[in-house]
């Protein structure tokens, strides 16, 4: 789905239940549009490397406590020194 836009990649997450990682806030913008409770997005952003294998771990190390949010849908934000959660819809308060 290289080539493929945010709004098919963010539809085929949703439609098969996945969980999107990115660093690309557009995602976040999507859901706050559409005031949806799925697909789950992680965000990478303000981290100090950029590297997959960085990525990777800050993931894995943080997963575990994020695993049911994720599944009740959310957006989560993993920086270097801190993780922030927002529960779907977003402005859905």
């Amino acid at each position: 789905m290289q080539a493929a836009t945010d709004e098919a990649i963010f539809d085929r997450a949703k439609s098969e239940d996945r969980i999107l990682l990115s660093a690309d806030t557009d995602f976040g913008t999507i859901l706050a549009l559409r005031s949806e409770t799925r697909p789950s997005v992680i965000l990478f952003r303000q981290t100090a490397q950029r590297e997959p294998l960085y990525q990777a771990e800050l993931l894995r190390i943080n997963l575990p406590g994020l695993e049911a949010l994720l599944q009740s849908g959310c957006i989560v934000v993993l920086e270097d020194r801190r993780v922030r959660v927002r529960l779907l819809p977003i402005g859905g308060e």
